[in-house]
């Protein structure tokens, strides 16, 4: 897909009710695709749904909690029902929560939401996006992801839980699972990361503790600090849509363009260990995708 093919195209966009996932949501219906947005608020959801009313393309909402495995599920096959093509798959979905707790599937609410719910969807969904080629898929990452190491035997942070490290996690282990994936994917398929850069105003930080969030906004007001919601949504589009992109695979992309990620995550070792780790908490065959 490149940037002249978006109208018509189909692109399913989690976390894209607010901050850089409704920027770019409305960015990407005005360039013509259908947007099929996922969220956990229906009201934010809907807004946005009705505010496509005056653009190229359309927007439409599908509520979802993604932090427990059956909603991910139930979603993949509500969008293969609903479109029957994905043009673009991106995982945008995040949050930072202050303090461990766990889903209904046992799992850590940070990793389940940050990083096995992409995993998941991704593998439901993967037959319908190789039948879309050409295709791709984007995760949005984190340069907080250089502070954490990969520990595959405790993902979850069972003993010694710390707010800011989980999140890092996740996000370590998602970047190392673009990676992995990119390297099994067919042609005409790709899958890229990207760091949105710090935003004061992201709503990632609801479910952090109180002296987080205040420490968000107040380095929001500091000149100079932090990068905008529309920087880092148009960093999103430009994976989602520049023909740059059309058939690059396995980079990280920020704001100083395509860099390495950290040591962990580019691992192959490491990054194998993890995807059937993940796959074990998830309850899938860890041997996908199966090419024909």
């Amino acid at each position: 897909m490149v940037a002249s093919d978006i109208a018509n195209r189909v692109v399913l966009l989690t976390g894209g009710t607010s901050g850089i996932g409704r920027i770019a949501a409305k960015e990407l219906a005005e360039r013509g695709a259908t947007v099929a947005v996922v969220g956990r608020d229906r009201s934010r959801g809907e807004s946005i749904a009705a505010e496509s009313s005056t653009l190229r393309g359309e927007i439409r909402f599908h509520r979802a909690d993604l932090a427990a495995q059956s909603a991910v599920r139930s979603l993949a096959e509500e969008i293969q029902e609903t479109y029957g093509r994905i043009d673009a798959l991106v995982h945008n979905a995040g949050l930072s929560a202050s303090q461990r707790t766990e889903t209904v599937d046992g799992i850590e609410r940070t990793l389940a939401v940050n990083y096995l719910a992409p995993y998941l969807l991704t593998h439901e969904l993967i037959d319908t996006v190789s039948a879309s080629v050409p295709a791709r898929i984007v995760t949005t990452g984190s340069e907080l992801h250089r502070r954490a190491s990969l520990d595959v035997d405790d993902l979850q942070f069972e003993t010694d839980y710390e707010t800011r490290q989980a999140y890092s996690r996740s996000k370590l282990a998602l970047i190392a699972f673009t990676l992995e994936l990119a390297d099994k994917l067919p042609d005409g398929v790709t899958a890229n990361s990207f760091h949105p850069g710090f935003i004061p105003s992201t709503n990632l930080f609801r479910e952090a503790s109180l002296p987080t969030r205040i420490g968000v906004r107040l380095a929001g007001l500091v000149p100079g600090v932090g990068t905008s919601p529309q920087t880092g949504a148009g960093r999103l589009v430009r994976l989602v849509t520049d023909p740059e992109f059309s058939d690059r695979t396995g980079v990280y992309v920020t704001g100083d363009g395509i860099v390495s990620p950290s040591a962990d995550a580019a691992d192959p070792e490491q990054r194998r260990r993890l995807w059937d780790r993940t796959a074990d908490l998830v309850g899938v065959d860890p041997d996908w995708p199966r090419m024909a």
